[in-house]
């Protein structure tokens, strides 16, 4: 459905408050939810935009209130079905029943494949045929289980599936890493999560099949969920909304993680630290990456049961995990930790995970690695010439012994007319800066005063470019030169307020330097994480404009440096405040 990129992609904008709230209840109803948690998976501000598939299918996609991740789509005219993306499955994993499929599968599917019945290897118990469900990366684990990487229509009843039949499985409407997925923020798959197992062995069959509850913190996954509830149980619905204890358990879980993977290795000569410096440093960038809840409630101490930092080092240090230095008296000081225990069974048995710093880390390089490409690119080379045009212009290239058809630069130019000069004798006698202009000059400079006696010779230079043809030659890196009739003018990279009080970023003029607006729309809209457009420029320009949301002039200054466009050609303008820069 996303395999290419999608066409006629409009400008997003936000929903008005009863259109969002139709939408919320909308969502509440069809995935059998409640209406707390149709605020966090439908939240106030969400944007929507138009778009067509490749396919020439009119769809809605539903942003995020910054405009960047897609929450829900909508494909077809009249279609009322609002379908989670994988940035939302991965907030609330059980929304959806589910399919797993081996590792080996997964590409094929964000190729554009839809899943086949051989490839399925386990299920949920509450699917049927025709049932939107999302499809999760088979592990061998039973006490594991993979986060949705894909969402589709099974095309089969589970009943075929237990007979090892033929044919597709799953129609794949939408996967990580397709087209509408790269127009969010991105982002790796996230390991695993635990589930819980079966408590007694009459549990086990169902659980061969899958339990499409996914297990979050404070949730209880004891019972199956409804099968006419589409596979969500009513049970997780306030598990997005983490409570303070849940909070205290993923700073728990952090502290492990830093203790096995850094705190451990850290020099005994580098303790003592101080408390708030290794909360900061250590224990904040250990936070797991991905869970499914913890994006919607802040996780820091403040929300935590301890309340404070010294309260909940204090009861890790009762665990045993650190030792701690107390100041006391009125007098105060800091807390510090004086020793962190790597030997603790706790720590030892700690299953590590992706962190926040693990994805900062992967960022940093891959923007690293992006501007090292990028410096790799040599600039093209652009040269602006001139052709004789007119009389007067003729006539003086003429007398000079030049060829008039040939082309000229600029420095090509300024000798011609200095050797004219020099023949001539027209250097001013008394002001030697100045050259006496004569008849053959006059006329050269068409339009000019003709009451003009001498000039300074930089201006004679400029008056005479001035009457002459424009042309220019761009050279791109290891290809031929483009040679075009018309003055070069500099890309527009204007910032400027559209609908109401939000900022967009258009740019035009990009065609001479070979750009195309479809490759620079849909790179930018990786990169900005943001909705991007193209249309006609405006005015009488045959050229297109492309439009960013947000405030992306350095963004876009920075993609077309690193294609080759010289600095000198990239203008841009913060019509924000009236500023050119």
């Amino acid at each position: 459905m996303f395999k290419k990129p999608l066409s006629n992609l409009k400008t997003s904008a936000p929903l008005r408050g009863s259109d969002r709230r139709k939408l919320r209840q909308k969502v509440v109803q069809a995935y059998q939810i409640s209406n707390e948690e149709g605020d966090l998976l439908v939240p106030d501000g969400l944007q929507s935009v138009k778009f067509l598939t490749h396919l020439e299918e009119p769809g809605t996609a539903y942003l995020a209130p910054d405009g960047r991740d897609p929450l829900w789509f909508s494909i077809g005219k009249d279609s009322d079905e609002l379908i989670p993306t994988v940035y939302t499955l991965w907030k609330r994993p059980g929304l959806l029943p589910w399919v797993s499929t081996p590792e080996a599968v997964i590409p094929k599917l964000i190729g554009g494949a839809d899943l086949m019945i051989p490839g399925v290897v386990q299920w949920s118990p509450a699917i049927a045929e025709g049932q939107l469900v999302a499809i999760v990366q088979y592990t061998p684990d039973e006490s594991k289980r993979g986060y949705p990487l894909a969402v589709g229509h099974m095309s089969v009843d589970k009943g075929t599936l237990h007979q090892d039949g033929k044919g597709k499985a799953v129609y794949v409407k939408h996967t990580w890493r397709d087209t509408l997925w790269d127009m969010g923020r991105g982002g790796e798959i996230p390991d695993p999560m635990t589930i819980d197992l079966p408590a007694s062995p009459q549990d086990s069959s169902s659980q061969v099949e899958g339990n499409p509850t996914a297990p979050v913190i404070g949730a209880s996954n004891d019972r199956s969920p409804n099968p006419e509830s589409g596979g969500a149980s009513s049970d997780n619905a306030q598990a997005v909304e983490l409570t303070p204890d849940d909070v205290s358990a993923v700073l728990r879980s952090s502290l492990l993680q830093a203790i096995q993977t850094t705190l451990s290795k850290t020099p005994q000569s580098s303790f003592p630290i101080i408390a708030t410096t290794l909360y900061t440093n250590s224990v904040l960038p250990s936070r797991p990456a991905f869970p499914s809840p913890y994006s919607e409630t802040p996780v820091d101490v403040k929300h935590s049961s301890h309340k404070s930092l010294t309260a909940f080092l204090k009861a890790m240090e009762k665990e045993g995990l650190i030792t701690l230095k107390v100041p006391k008296g009125k007098a105060g000081g800091d807390v510090v930790v004086t020793a962190v225990n790597a030997k603790h069974p706790d720590v030892e048995s700690h299953s590590s995970y992706t962190t926040i710093a693990d994805i900062e880390a992967r960022k940093e390089k891959r923007e690293q690695r992006e501007v090292k490409e990028r410096s790799k690119v040599k600039e093209h080379a652009v040269t602006e010439k001139y052709k004789p045009m007119g009389s007067g212009s003729v006539r003086f290239f003429e007398d000079c012994g030049k060829n008039t058809s040939a082309l000229y630069t600029a420095p090509e130019i300024r000798a011609i007319i200095n050797q004219y000069v020099q023949d001539k004798q027209l250097v001013n006698v008394r002001e030697q800066q100045y050259i006496n202009i004569d008849e053959t000059l006059q006329k050269a400079m068409q339009g000019c005063d003709p009451d003009t006696q001498f000039l300074k010779r930089d201006d004679l230079v400029r008056f005479v470019i001035g009457k002459m043809q424009s042309w220019h030659e761009i050279t791109p890196d290891g290809k031929d030169p483009i040679l075009k009739k018309g003055a070069l003018k500099p890309i527009s990279v204007a910032v400027k307020i559209r609908q109401g009080r939000k900022a967009a970023t258009l740019i035009t003029g990009f065609e001479p330097f070979l750009l195309v607006a479809e490759d620079l729309a849909d790179e930018l809209r990786k990169l900005c994480a943001s909705a991007t457009s193209v249309s006609p420029a405006p005015g009488k320009s045959s050229g297109q404009e492309v439009l960013v949301q947000g405030k992306q002039a350095q963004v876009v200054t920075d993609l077309l440096l690193g294609k080759g466009v010289p600095k000198k050609w990239i203008e841009v303008h913060d019509l924000l405040d009236g500023k050119k820069k």
